[in-house]
């Protein structure tokens, strides 16, 4: 097979044979536009299973339990996205070697960074978990959680943190599949955990039939119980479709870890998690903003937060998109395809994020009464927020997927300084210093402030900044030099990552697993 640029139609290097299995696509071939689209669609789609999720939830807890329970879950996913930002660096960066290594071809690699991985998610996961207990009630006391949501908040986030290492792993699996090109299992999984949590929410909660009524924590052991059951199901998928990213008896010793992969996980994989730690941090900071106003602005922010949600769907999905796209070509040396790859997940982004917030403003009373109830003077402190924040959305949205793109190639400093200062610098000083004056406005101004620092910053970097020249890891094929689009050879690049290549042992390139292929 030959891989042809849709935009300059010069001849790839030639692709041996190679079956990844589970679904998995090659994603340096065909048109860009196209191929972008389908494979977003099942991140976007999951994306939306996962808001849905959330949603049906918050309905139950504020419907069944009241506001001040509303208020406590928004706190404690609050935390929850925080700890799981922890780990998505971590995803992210074995994502992106999958993805360069089954763009280049080379299945010994797929499964060092496979047997790797896994063994430093269990570590990481059970830690996270188990501090997470430990630590809950004073975390919440930092946020300032209202008195009045205080216990159930602890009470809501304990069960939440008995499931995070079968979340982390979920999250891992989900990742590592989009990374190999297959977008649609991980769909149909979610699909799977989404369902199953949301029939086991009312259960739980109101104790309905034999089962135990629970309340609030009813809602934290339904996603226990769905992260745990899907998970399995796709252990069993993996092996069923022998999946390159199983691992078999005989390469069981493989589990041992790498050092020079887990150096690398952690180089490049940190900045990523830092990024998604400064968006939770900054989201914790202006929480406790919001605190301030008591429970019915906190809970108007809440259901606002809700909505949010769906906005930027199409941005975290773009994102995901040509992160996967852009990995396999630079794994493959199709850098020529990149460009497009960044301005078609741009364009889309932007306009899949206007969508949303259209409708949002047309049907505005009508869905914030699933989340408060009809007379809730929080509604209108809701309606008044979103007037100020969500079109901020779109901006926001370029950026991330022109930061999907950089962080492909290996450069994951940039992203997280733009996202350090449009949050750290621009918005929560924005918020804290005219507060005073603007009062409550403040902090909702501070929104898309921020997203358009992130905007300019992400924009400048993609254009004029050195994201070309880098290097995820060495020691993955690239099928050939990088047509970078300069003059000349590339130049060397993340020094810091050679030791990858020297301290491992050479991967045997473009050979057969010695599974037997389905």
């Amino acid at each position: 097979m030959t891989g042809k640029s849709e935009s300059l139609q010069r001849p790839g290097p030639a692709r041996p044979a190679f079956r990844p299995g589970g679904g998995a696509k090659d994603l340096t071939q065909g048109p860009i536009g196209k191929t972008l689209i389908l494979f977003s669609l099942p991140v976007m789609g999951s994306n939306v299973l996962q808001s849905l999720n959330g949603t049906a939830n918050a309905i139950w807890v504020s419907q069944v339990l009241g506001e001040s329970a509303l208020t406590a879950t928004a706190n404690a996913n609050t935390i929850l996205f925080l700890m799981l930002g922890a780990v998505f660096g971590i995803s992210m960066a074995a994502n992106l070697m999958i993805g360069q290594a089954v763009g280049g071809r080379d299945e010994a690699m797929v499964k060092r960074v496979i047997g790797t991985s896994a063994g430093f998610f269990l570590v990481l996961s059970l830690s996270v978990g188990v501090g997470g207990w430990l630590l809950t009630p004073a975390v919440l006391t930092a946020m300032g959680t209202p008195a009045d949501a205080r216990a159930e908040a602890i009470t809501y986030l304990r069960v939440i943190f008995l499931a995070m290492p079968f979340m982390y792993f979920f999250s891992f699996l989900m990742m590592a599949q989009r990374g190999a090109g297959d977008a649609r299992s991980p769909f149909w999984f979610s699909l799977a955990a989404v369902g199953l949590d949301v029939i086991l929410n009312p259960i739980l909660i109101t104790g309905f039939g034999p089962a135990p009524r629970m309340g609030i924590a009813g809602s934290a052991a339904a996603t226990l119980i769905s992260q745990t059951v899907v998970l399995g199901a796709i252990f069993v998928f993996l092996y069923r479709t022998r999946s390159v990213l199983v691992l078999w008896p005989h390469e069981f010793k493989l589990l041992k870890p790498e050092l020079a992969i887990i150096r690398t996980l952690v180089v490049k994989g940190l900045p990523m998690a830092a990024q998604m730690l400064v968006v939770s941090g900054a989201a914790v900071v202006m929480f406790s903003f919001v605190n301030r106003y008591g429970s019915d602005t906190a809970a108007g922010y809440a259901a606002a937060v809700q909505l949010w949600t769906y906005v930027q769907m199409p941005a975290m999905a773009m994102g995901a998109a040509v992160s996967s796209m852009a990995a396999q070509n630079v794994g493959a040396g199709r850098m020529d395809r990149v460009n497009r790859i960044a301005g078609m997940g741009s364009l889309y982004a932007a306009l899949l994020s206007a969508g949303p917030i259209a409708v949002i403003y047309l049907i505005e009373p009508l869905v914030l009464r699933a989340f408060l109830p009809g007379g809730s003077p929080s509604i209108p402190i809701a309606i008044h927020i979103n007037a100020i924040v969500l079109w901020g959305f779109i901006p926001f949205g370029v950026a991330f997927a022109l930061s999907g793109v950089v962080r492909a190639t290996g450069a994951v400093m940039a992203p997280l300084l733009a996202m350090v200062v449009s949050l750290w610098v621009v918005r929560v000083p924005f918020a804290r210093f005219l507060e005073p004056v603007l009062g409550a406005d403040a902090v909702w101004w501070s929104f898309p402030m921020g997203s358009i620092t992130l905007f300019l910053l992400a924009g400048g970097y993609f254009l004029l900044g050195g994201w070309r020249k880098a290097r995820l890891m060495a020691g993955i094929p690239s099928g050939g030099p990088p047509d970078t689009g300069l003059a000349g050879p590339p130049p060397e690049e993340s020094e810091a990552l050679d030791a990858v290549s020297r301290s491992s042992p050479p991967a045997p390139h473009k050979r057969e697993s010695e599974a037997p292929a389905g």
